[in-house]
């Protein structure tokens, strides 16, 4: 090897060390500063503790997140909207276009669609990209909504909690990668944990502004005096 060789050489590397240790500093300070944030972006503590409908339909995820916000309406509200949720319904409420581009035919709905506010336990939704089936395991009307996939490696949980400001909608997603390699996970913690929140802080705040919406636009009812 010539002296312009080496030299040529010891560059490569110091910049794959570089590029290594950049990705390895990254990698890190997601997992000590960001991920936690990330899997309960706007959620407390206390719900993030919380056990909701649907946790006991896999008790060991190796992927979980509680994610919630405020909506300014009350639970009866906002429920319709997550009744209609899913492709080929109400919609999902999020980037659009984005699930298009993964393979989902999906359009986000502006209005309560009275076509799909009868769901039932065992009615098939499908939720996800890859179009596993994916059937409602609980619901209970105004309070809990929960999809669980036939293969049962993925839970989604709904819940509706009344606070003082309204409703507080948490949505938790408890996913099994079984037998998964370490390369799938990796990349499911620092691009797919990421990129669902995206997603489904787009969804919550599409739901609320939907449901913050109608409810305001409903005519005032007064109750007339007994004469």
């Amino acid at each position: 090897m010539t002296k312009t060789e080496h030299s040529a050489a010891g560059r490569g590397a110091a910049a794959a060390v570089g590029v290594a240790s950049f990705l390895g500093g990254l990698a890190t300070g997601y997992r000590l500063f960001a991920r936690r944030w990330c899997l309960s972006w706007g959620a407390t503590e206390e719900e993030v503790r919380r056990r909701m409908p649907g946790d006991d339909l896999l008790l060991l995820p190796d992927m979980l997140s509680t994610r919630a916000i405020t909506i300014e309406a009350d639970p009866a509200a906002v429920w319709p909207w997550l009744v209609q949720f899913g492709p080929g319904r109400g919609g999902i409420y999020s980037y659009d276009w984005i699930d298009r581009l993964l393979g989902v035919d999906v359009h986000s709905a502006r209005s309560i669609l009275p076509q799909f506010q009868d769901l039932a336990v065992g009615d098939v939704v499908t939720v996800n990209s890859d179009g596993t089936p994916s059937r409602v395991a609980v619901l209970e009307p105004e309070r809990a909504l929960v999809f669980r996939t036939d293969d049962g490696n993925w839970i989604w949980e709904f819940g509706l909690y009344p606070c003082p400001e309204g409703t507080r909608l948490v949505s938790r997603n408890r996913i099994a990668t079984p037998g998964a390699s370490a390369v799938v996970r990796l990349f499911n913690t620092f691009f797919l944990e990421p990129g669902s929140l995206v997603m489904e802080q787009k969804m919550l705040r599409g739901i609320k502004e939907r449901a913050e919406a109608h409810h305001l636009a409903e005519p005032v009812r007064i109750a007339s005096k007994t004469p």
